[in-house]
C-alpha cells in the first residue's frame, strides 16, 4: 500500500480557471466546504484546473457538485496530462449528469499527468464545481 494513494493530491496543487464569477474562485474547489464552489462566467469551453506541481500516475479523480444549478456540471470532460492546452491531455471521464450536492468518482487507471482539468466544451456554458479529488502516487523512477 503506498500512503500517499488515499490522500487529495490536489490539495498540494495550485488551482486557476479560465474565469471568475462574483469572487468563486478557483480555490473553493479544494477548500473542504461544502457551501462554496467555483463559478466561471458565461463563455466558450469553461475549465477548471490544478496544477498537481509533480507528475502523478492518477489513479481516481472526484468531483463534487453544488447544491443549486447542478445542470452547471452536465456535459464536463474530466482530462489528465502534462500540457496545458486542454486538448492534449487524455480523457479520464465525462460527467454526462452528476445531481445536485453529489460526489462522483472516475477511474482513471494510473493516468500520468501535472494537470487535472475539467472542461465543458460548447459556446455560453458556465462550469461550477464544489470540490474535486485528485488521487494517485508519484510517477517518479519505480523500480520495475
Amino acid at each position: 500500500v503506498v500512503p500517499c494513494q488515499n490522500k487529495n493530491a490536489a490539495l498540494w496543487g495550485k488551482p486557476s480557471q479560465s474565469s471568475t464569477y462574483a469572487g468563486s474562485e478557483p480555490e473553493f474547489a479544494l477548500d473542504g466546504l461544502l457551501n462554496s464552489w467555483t463559478h466561471t462566467n458565461q463563455q466558450t469551453n469553461p475549465w477548471w484546473r490544478v496544477d498537481l506541481l509533480k507528475v502523478y500516475r492518477v489513479n481516481r479523480v472526484t468531483i463534487t457538485n453544488r447544491p443549486s444549478n447542478a445542470d452547471r456540471i452536465n456535459g464536463a470532460v474530466i482530462r489528465i496530462g502534462n500540457f496545458l492546452d486542454i486538448y492534449s491531455n487524455t480523457i479520464c471521464g465525462v460527467i454526462s449528469t452528476l445531481a445536485a450536492g453529489a460526489t462522483a468518482t472516475f477511474s482513471c487507471g494510473g493516468m500520468v499527468g501535472r494537470y487535472m482539468v475539467v472542461h465543458i466544451p460548447g459556446n455560453q456554458k458556465i462550469l461550477s464545481l464544489v470540490e474535486a479529488g485528485v488521487y494517485g502516487t508519484l510517477a517518479g523512477n519505480l523500480l520495475l
